[in-house]
């Protein structure tokens, strides 16, 4: 899984970006002093600065979930990231207000060994689904190779495969079409 931040990390610059706009149409139209104009043009390049940036930033910034770690990557000029393995977490769990639940939106929430405090990936896009592929990855990473599918020594069967990961599609944890690829790929094995 590869996300990046939920499109609220854009609304503020955004809504003030029109507002703006608005308030120097009216000022236009009402035929405000000189001064005024000035101010609003200075506004005007100040908030679309702020867009500019926020998007660059928005961009820029990505959690990758893996099998076997959690990879966040930001920066627009000077880069930073972090890695956190799976078999390094302990606890997993996101938040969402009301408001964060009708626009699809939340913060995922992990703590790892060695760690003194929680770890926050916020605005986060769905963060229901992305804490359910962690969980996920981190049962199959903590459940060993030879339960993974596809593992040849002690592999589960593949109905069973089929029906595990009819299991996740219906969870919401793998789309529809990655349980039709899967399965398609299950049964040519037969």
């Amino acid at each position: 899984m590869d996300v990046r931040p939920h499109w609220r990390y854009l609304s503020a610059p955004v809504a003030a970006l029109v507002i703006v706009i608005v308030g120097a149409v009216a000022s236009a139209i009402e035929g405000t002093p000189g001064w005024v104009s000035w101010l609003l043009l200075a506004a005007l390049g100040l908030t679309a600065l702020w867009l500019v940036s926020r998007y660059l930033r928005w961009v820029t910034t990505r959690l990758v979930v893996t099998t076997s770690r959690i990879i966040e990557r930001r920066g627009i000029v000077a880069r930073r990231g972090r890695e956190i393995p799976l078999s390094a977490l302990t606890d997993i769990g996101y938040r969402q207000t009301i408001f964060d639940r009708i626009i699809g939106a939340g913060d995922v929430v992990i703590e790892s060994a060695g760690r003194e405090s929680q770890e926050s990936f916020p605005d986060l896009p769905n963060p229901a689904r992305i804490h359910n592929v962690i969980f996920t990855q981190m049962q199959l990473l903590r459940s060993g190779p030879a339960t993974w599918p596809g593992a040849a020594a002690g592999a589960p069967s593949i109905p069973s495969q089929i029906d595990h990961l009819d299991q996740l599609r219906r969870r919401g944890v793998i789309t529809d079409q990655e349980f039709e690829a899967k399965k398609v790929e299950l049964l040519n094995r037969l």
